[in-house]
């Protein structure tokens, strides 16, 4: 790709208060706490959408909700609505810290749930804070790990003796109670800071720990890396797992989801309606865990990211079918690659409005292939995919 070419890269996250404009309207970024929405706060939030914006909703890789099309005139009643269901931060400031994902299989009054309601109210707080757009932690403190893969620069999970506070890219960590982890986590973000981990409002954990050790009382050893495999949909020991295609539906399918119960958000772009166990089928729903569908990620594309040169979720659609089983093929817009940042087994990367880099074992970034295969050639011959991987 030109230079000329090269896409805008932002350095933060929209929010509700600080939203972002993308090629179709304004995104609005609503960080439920907890990651849960009530029935109330499901219906009122696909009105919103509705109301004020194109009517579609997407679920961000962090587990937050984005309301897309948000038209600029409106978003000042948009934000009023949002207050009303109570789903708005204090100031932009304390939105943009209180950046958590939480694991989706809490349940209420354990330690995952104490320490995240402790580490909300303690960032909500840090006014003094001034952490880089991007910078979030991770609560993943239940018996198996399910965020290991989920962007955070800090985590605070469960380790070989206990809870374990570790900086992101480091193999050890602090050994923490459940009543100071929210603490001791505000102490390891200072530690980033003064480091120098965020040059010019920028920066990441995983950078830092490239060139530096973690503190010195961050000694004990942290479990081993281990690849997760793919979370399904289907009945959990909490309720109900949903998939999104390409993470986004309709508003309406999200009303008709909170007649259902309580929805929690999940950073797998699916949703956990908690207390079912089937659903019947609705609108930009995936509910099989062998749908075709679930091989592929693709980022929003042309024209609604500016960012990107080209449609992608229409050429995902034609070739989920033709990804082999077990591996993973991600459309992407641009060499940005928001929705796969990790290395796919199979990444097209668009270089024209329809043409695409074909990219193996990488980023959508990465050396190709194969370039300039048009759409066209990619639905004629998908086993293109495949050929010399």
């Amino acid at each position: 790709m030109s230079a000329a070419a090269t896409p805008k890269v932002y350095g933060w996250c929209p929010g509700a208060l600080r939203p972002m404009m993308s090629g179709d309207g304004l995104v609005v970024r609503v960080r439920a706490p907890l990651g849960q929405l009530s029935p109330a706060q499901a219906r009122g939030l696909a009105t919103l959408s509705q109301a004020h914006g194109s009517g579609l909703v997407d679920i961000s890789a962090r587990a937050n909700l984005q309301l897309r099309g948000i038209r600029e005139e409106a978003h000042a009643a948009l934000i009023a609505g949002l207050r009303d269901l109570d789903l708005l931060d204090e100031d932009a400031g304390a939105e943009a810290r209180r950046n958590i994902t939480l694991t989706p299989f809490w349940q209420a009054g354990d330690v995952s749930h104490q320490i995240a309601l402790d580490l909300a109210a303690a960032l909500t707080e840090a006014t003094d804070l001034k952490l880089p757009g991007k910078f979030g932690f991770a609560v993943d403190c239940g018996a198996a790990p399910v965020l290991t893969d989920t962007a955070a620069d800090i985590r605070i999970e469960r380790g070989p003796d206990g809870l374990l506070l570790r900086a992101d890219g480091a193999d050890t960590g602090l050994p923490v109670t459940a009543e100071a982890a929210a603490g001791e986590a505000l102490a390891l973000a200072r530690w980033f800071l003064d480091q120098g981990g965020a040059t010019e409002g920028r920066g990441r954990m995983h950078q830092l720990m490239a060139r530096r050790a973690p503190p010195a009382a961050h000694a004990a050893p942290a479990p081993g890396a281990t690849r997760l495999a793919p979370q399904r949909p289907g009945a959990t020991a909490f309720g109900l797992l949903v998939a999104l295609e390409f993470g986004q539906m309709p508003a309406h399918t999200l009303a008709k989801l909170a007649g259902h119960g309580v929805l929690r958000l999940t950073p797998w772009r699916m949703l956990l309606v908690e207390g079912i166990d089937s659903l019947p089928p609705l609108p930009g729903l995936i509910l099989d865990a062998t749908d075709p569908r679930l091989r592929v990620s693709a980022c929003t594309g042309a024209p609604g990211c500016p960012q990107a040169r080209a449609v992608t979720r229409d050429l995902a659609r034609d070739l989920a079918a033709a990804v082999p089983a077990g591996q993973h093929l991600h459309i992407s817009g641009c060499t940005k690659g928001c929705a796969h940042p990790r290395p796919a087994d199979l990444v097209l990367t668009a270089t024209g409005a329809d043409t695409f880099d074909l990219i193996c074992n990488g980023t959508a970034a990465d050396h190709p292939l194969n370039t300039s295969l048009s759409a066209a050639a990619l639905r004629a011959t998908p086993d293109l995919l495949t050929e010399g991987s």
